[in-house]
C-alpha cells in the first residue's frame, strides 16, 4: 500500500508542459502592461448552479460557451461544440453522435442537461446513441468540470454539461418581438440547414417561445480510406498498403448521413410573487452507423476461448456451427425520437428567511429504433421524469446559500437482437446544500449532498446504493490581477444499470459486455489548484488536478473470445486520474486595422488502475438457452482505456467594425499510453478558419454573412477516445457559408 500511495501522490512533471509552456510568458505581459486595472470580465450568469454568478465569480471550475464563441463553435452534436474548451474533448461515432468527455471521463461520469434538466435519453448506455440535445438552438452551454454530482446526482461525478435554450423565458424581453434565423450549406457532407427562433411578449407579462431546426446531410468526405488495417506489431502511422479493397472505401464514408428535425414552443408567466413556465419539444433525427461499426462477429484481438476452462458444460465450440458469424449486417441507421414537457416556475420572498423557491421537472418520452438493412432490428426507450427544488436562503451573517430535493425515476427497456442490458426501472431521492462566505479577499463555497438510488431489474434482481457527496472551494485574491483556486472533494456514484446487469453482444462496442451485479458504489477523492491572471491586456487560467477512485467501475478485456466476440467484464478496481489544463487570453493590437486577440491553451490528461499483477473473474457468458461458464485473469494495473490524448493549440481572431474572423490549429498528441489490448493512436493537427460579415442596427435588425471551414489541410484524423477510429476518421476539409438574421 505504501508503495502505491509513493507512486500516484505527485503530480507527474509532465503534467505541467501546458502551464509551463503558457504561464511564464502570461505571467510576465500581466505584469508589463501599462494598466494594471482589472479588465472587465465576462458577467455572462451561470444557470446550472443555484446561487448563479459568472463563470470568474464561482470558485469550481466552470466554462461557459455564448455569443460569438458559440456560434463560431457550434457543431451538428454536443461534443463536438464543446471541444475545443480546455479539458474537453468529444466521443466521437460518426457525425451523428458525440457525447463529451470532461478531463477523461465520459458516458455515466458527465451528465448532460437540459435547463438543469436531465437529458433522459439513452446516450450513456451505448457510445452509438446520440445526445437528444441540439446545440445550434442553444442561447448558451455552460461546462462544470470535475464533480458536479452535489446538485446533479452520482452521473456527474466526472462533470456536468448544461444547455440553456431560453424556451422558457427567465425575464420579460424588452422587445415586443425578438429572434434569430440561420441559413446554412456545406461542403463536404453536402449540408442544408435551417433554424429559427421567435420570443414575443403578450400584454406586459406573458413570455411567449417557438423555435425550430432543419438539417440534412449526406455522407462526409475523409481523405483517405475508411479503415485503418492493423499489422502484428501495431502502428504508429496510417501509411499502410490498404490495396483495392472494395470493403474499405476511399474518399467518403458511407451511410454517415444525418436527417434531424428539431422544435419547441414554449410560453412564461410573470407575476409580482413568482413565474410560471411551460415547454413542449421534440427532437428526430435519423443518422448512420458508419459501415464497420456494426459487423458481427469480429474476430480480432482476444483468445479462442478453448484456452479458458468451461466448469459447466463439455462443449466443443469448435465444431458449432454459428450462422452469424463473421456476417456484416449491412448498413445501420438509428432513428431517434424524444418528445419532452418541460416546467419551470417560481416564487419571489415565499417565505421570511427565503428570497426565491425554485422549481424545475420535466416528462420524457424517448424511443430510437436500430435499423439493420432498413429493418428493425433493436428498440431502446426510455421513459423519464425528473424534478427538483431549491431554495435560496436571504444571507445571514455573511453566508448566502441554497437547498433542495431532486428525484427522478427512469424506466428502461431494450427489445431486439442488440437488447444487451435488460429493462429496468432507476429511481433517485437526493438531498443538497450549498453555502458559500466571503472573509475579506478569501471567498468560501461548502456543499454535501446524500442521495438515494434504487435500480430494480427485469432480472429479477434488485439493487439500492446510497451515495454521499461533500464539496469545498475557496478563491484567494492575492491582488487585483491574481487569485488563486481551491478545490476538494468526496463524491460517490452508483452504478447504472448497464454496469450491473449487461449480458450480450454490444454491436457498437465490438464485443460481449457482461455486468456485474455485485458492483459496488465508487468513491472519488479530487484535489485540485488553479491561478487566474487577468488585466486589461491578458487572461490566464490554469489548473492541475488529482481525482483518486476506490471503486472505479470500469470495462475490461477479459481475453475470452465467443461467437467471434471479445468478451468485456463490467468490474472495479482503485483508479487515480491526474491532469493539468491552461488557456491564456492576449489582447494584442487595437489600430485602425482591427483589434487582434490571441488564444494559447493545452491539456492533458494520465489515467491508470493503482494495482498490480492479477486477479482470477469468474463469470457466465449466454449462450442460447444455456450459459457459458469461464474464468479468466484481468490486470489489477495498467492504463485505462481510450483516454484522451494531450493538447495543445491556438486561435487567433480579428474584428474591425462589423468584420470578424479566425483562424486556429489544434494539435492532438499521439497517444501511447494505453490499455491492455488496446492499440496506440498517431497524433494529427487540425486547422479551422472563419470569417464573418454583420451589417445593420444592434437595437432593430442585424444581418450576418459567415464562412466557415474546418480541417482546411484535409488531416486524416482518428480520435483515440472514438470506439469507431479504425472505422471511421474524422470528416475531411468542411466548408460551410450562410446567413444569419438578429431581430
Amino acid at each position: 500500500m505504501s508503495r502505491n500511495r509513493a507512486r500516484i501522490a505527485p503530480v507527474p512533471s509532465r503534467l505541467a508542459v501546458a502551464l509551463a509552456l503558457l504561464l511564464p510568458a502570461a505571467g510576465a505581459a500581466a505584469q508589463s502592461v501599462a494598466h494594471p486595472t482589472p479588465t472587465t470580465l465576462d458577467t455572462v450568469q451561470v444557470t446550472a448552479v443555484p446561487l448563479g454568478g459568472s463563470a470568474e465569480d464561482l470558485a469550481h471550475p466552470v466554462e461557459v460557451l455564448h455569443g460569438d464563441a458559440l456560434e463560431d463553435r457550434k457543431a451538428g452534436n454536443l461534443g463536438d461544440t464543446v471541444s475545443a474548451l480546455p479539458g474537453v474533448q468529444s466521443a466521437f461515432f460518426g457525425t451523428g453522435v458525440g457525447r463529451p468527455i470532461i478531463r477523461g471521463q465520459e458516458g455515466p461520469r458527465v451528465q448532460v442537461l437540459s435547463g438543469g434538466i436531465g437529458s433522459m435519453d439513452a446516450s450513456t448506455v451505448s457510445a452509438d446513441h446520440a445526445v437528444s440535445i441540439e446545440p445550434f438552438l442553444a442561447d448558451q452551454i455552460e461546462v462544470l468540470k470535475g464533480p458536479a454530482n452535489l446538485l446533479y446526482g452520482s452521473g456527474a461525478i466526472g462533470g456536468a454539461v448544461n444547455v440553456v435554450d431560453g424556451r422558457i423565458a427567465t425575464a420579460v424581453p424588452d422587445r415586443p418581438l425578438s429572434g434569430r434565423a440561420e441559413l446554412r450549406a456545406g461542403s463536404g457532407n453536402d449540408e442544408r440547414s435551417g433554424m429559427f427562433r421567435l420570443d414575443g411578449v403578450s400584454g406586459d407579462n406573458l413570455v411567449l417561445h417557438v423555435d425550430g431546426l432543419i438539417r440534412n446531410t449526406g455522407d462526409f468526405d475523409i481523405p483517405g480510406f475508411a479503415q485503418v488495417e492493423h499489422d502484428d506489431h501495431g502502428h504508429d502511422d496510417h501509411d499502410h498498403d490498404h490495396g483495392e479493397h472494395e470493403d474499405n472505401p476511399f474518399g467518403v464514408l458511407p451511410n454517415s448521413s444525418i436527417r434531424t428535425r428539431a422544435g419547441a414552443v414554449g410560453a412564461t408567466w410573470f407575476g409580482e410573487r413568482g413565474h410560471l413556465g411551460v415547454a413542449l419539444s421534440t427532437y428526430r433525427t435519423n443518422y448512420g452507423l458508419p459501415d464497420g461499426a456494426h459487423s458481427h462477429g469480429d474476430s480480432e484481438g482476444g483468445h479462442d476461448h478453448d484456452d479458458h476452462d468451461h466448469d459447466d458444460h463439455d462443449h466443443d465450440h469448435d465444431d458449432h456451427d454459428h450462422d452469424d458469424e463473421g456476417h456484416d449486417h449491412g448498413s445501420g441507421r438509428i432513428d431517434l425520437v424524444q418528445n419532452r414537457v418541460d416546467l419551470k416556475g417560481g416564487l419571489y420572498d415565499p417565505l421570511p428567511f427565503l428570497s426565491a423557491l425554485n422549481v424545475r421537472a420535466a416528462w420524457n418520452d424517448y424511443e430510437h429504433v436500430e435499423l439493420e438493412d432498413g429493418l428493425a432490428a433493436t428498440r431502446f426507450s426510455n421513459r423519464g421524469l425528473e424534478g427538483r427544488i431549491e431554495a435560496v436562503q436571504n444571507e445571514y451573517n455573511g453566508w448566502r446559500g441554497a437547498f433542495g430535493l431532486q428525484v427522478g425515476r427512469s424506466d428502461f427497456s431494450a427489445v431486439g437482437e442488440e437488447a444487451f442490458v435488460p429493462p429496468g426501472v432507476t429511481e433517485t431521492l437526493g438531498l443538497f446544500v450549498v453555502q458559500e462566505k466571503e472573509f475579506g479577499p478569501f471567498k468560501l463555497e461548502l456543499g454535501g449532498r446524500h442521495e438515494r438510488v434504487e435500480i430494480d431489474s427485469d432480472t429479477g434482481v434488485s439493487r439500492r446504493f446510497d451515495a454521499s457527496s461533500l464539496s469545498g472551494a475557496a478563491i484567494w485574491h492575492l491582488s487585483d490581477v491574481f487569485d488563486l483556486r481551491f478545490g476538494a472533494d468526496i463524491s460517490e456514484r452508483a452504478p447504472t444499470n448497464e454496469e450491473l446487469f449487461a449480458a450480450g453482444p454490444h454491436i457498437a462496442t465490438r464485443s460481449i459486455e457482461i455486468g456485474d451485479a455485485d458492483l459496488d458504489t465508487e468513491r472519488g477523492q479530487r484535489l485540485e489548484v488553479g491561478l487566474h491572471a487577468h488585466t486589461d491586456r491578458v487572461e490566464v487560467k490554469a489548473a492541475v488536478y488529482q481525482t483518486r477512485f476506490k471503486d472505479f467501475t470500469y470495462l475490461t478485456d477479459t481475453g475470452v473470445v465467443e461467437d467471434g466476440f471479445p468478451v468485456r467484464l463490467w468490474t472495479q478496481g482503485d483508479a487515480t486520474f491526474r491532469g493539468a489544463e491552461a488557456e491564456a487570453k492576449f489582447h494584442l493590437v487595437e489600430s485602425d486595422a482591427g483589434d487582434f486577440d490571441l488564444r494559447v491553451f493545452g491539456d492533458i490528461v494520465r489515467a491508470s488502475l493503482d494495482g498490480s499483477g492479477t486477479r482470477e473473474v469468474h463469470f457466465d457468458v449466454p449462450h442460447g438457452d444455456h450459459s457459458h461458464h469461464y474464468h479468466a485473469d484481468i490486470a489489477l494495473g495498467g492504463n485505462l482505456p481510450r483516454i484522451a490524448p494531450s493538447r495543445v493549440g491556438a486561435d487567433l481572431n480579428w474584428a474591425l467594425g462589423g468584420w470578424r474572423a479566425h483562424v486556429g490549429a489544434v494539435r492532438y498528441q499521439k497517444q501511447d499510453r494505453v490499455a491492455a489490448l488496446e492499440e496506440p493512436s498517431p497524433g494529427y493537427t487540425l486547422v479551422n478558419a472563419g470569417v464573418a460579415w454583420r451589417v445593420g442596427d444592434v437595437d432593430r435588425t442585424q444581418w450576418e454573412l459567415f464562412l466557415d471551414g474546418r480541417n482546411l489541410t484535409d488531416r486524416e484524423a482518428r480520435p483515440h477516445t472514438s470506439l469507431l477510429r479504425d472505422y471511421a476518421p474524422l470528416p475531411g476539409r468542411q466548408i460551410a457559408g450562410g446567413i444569419r438574421v438578429y431581430f
